[in-house]
């Protein structure tokens, strides 16, 4: 399995139109493309020198051959979406995770 994180700090005032943007469209969005099976959304809890708030959101995907087809079929389509609606008020940065185990306290 896959991890396709999205880690992206908002700048105050845009906070609560993004975590609802985020929760009730995008994501939603991001599921619906048929590449990802369930996304995870996780405030990051450090205060940033620039400000704002941060967020991670972690889509899993099946394999790498599907992360690539979200790249080549959908990723510039839903990014320009999010740069038309928040502009320079939200900066992302991404990262490709694979996942290895779960562990639980017995």
């Amino acid at each position: 399995m896959i991890i396709y994180n999205v880690t992206s700090n908002i700048a105050d005032g845009f906070h609560d139109q993004w975590l609802h943007w985020m929760q009730h469209e995008h994501i939603p969005e991001m599921i619906a493309t048929g590449k990802f099976i369930k996304a995870r959304l996780v405030k990051v809890l450090v205060e940033e020198d620039m400000g704002g708030t941060t967020y991670s959101v972690q889509f899993y995907t099946e394999s790498k051959a599907m992360l690539d087809r979200y790249y080549e079929e959908d990723a510039e389509r839903l990014r320009a979406k999010t740069r038309g609606k928040f502009g320079d008020h939200v900066v992302s940065f991404r990262t490709e995770l694979q996942f290895i185990s779960d562990h639980k306290a017995v």
